[in-house]
């Protein structure tokens, strides 16, 4: 299997990221994400500054790349992550798979966003007309967390 992780401040292009998953021989499915900096419901976001622990971080990425590797035959996992100021809209996070069947696709995509969202390195801080403030973990992640642990 093909692991690549960034960490970087420059933004990514997914056309050339899914180029790269199709080089993978014998896979017949490629599934990607791709999250945004998005607007607030209840107040105007600025935008947001995502932080993290150089090395800490691409190694715990790689880690989830390898424990999706354990649950599905996967050729390929690239997964970029942001980090620094980026403004509403701005992509944040891509995770990409490739594997030789969908359904090992769609579960390993989900599952490294899953991790990802609760065991990655990262902290981010929202900044609103209002106030600026460090985001907590929300219940819903670890919810969907729990679902592959079993």
């Amino acid at each position: 299997m093909t692991v690549f992780v960034a960490v970087q401040t420059d933004d990514f292009c997914q056309a050339s990221e899914y180029d790269e998953l199709r080089r993978n021989a014998g896979c017949g499915a490629i599934v990607t994400f791709c999250g945004l900096v998005r607007d607030l419901q209840s107040t105007t976001l600025s935008g947001m500054t995502l932080e993290h622990y150089p090395g800490m971080t691409e190694k715990a990425l790689k880690d989830i790349a390898y424990k999706a590797k354990s649950r599905w035959e996967l050729g390929a996992v690239h997964i970029i992550h942001r980090v620094g100021y980026l403004k509403p809209n701005a992509q944040i996070v891509f995770v990409g798979v490739a594997s030789a069947h969908r359904a090992a696709a769609f579960s390993a995509c989900e599952f490294i966003m899953d991790y990802l969202k609760n065991q990655a390195p990262f902290w981010k801080k929202e900044h609103t007309t209002e106030a600026e403030y460090w985001v907590a973990s929300k219940d819903s992640d670890k919810v969907a967390l729990a679902r592959w642990e079993h």
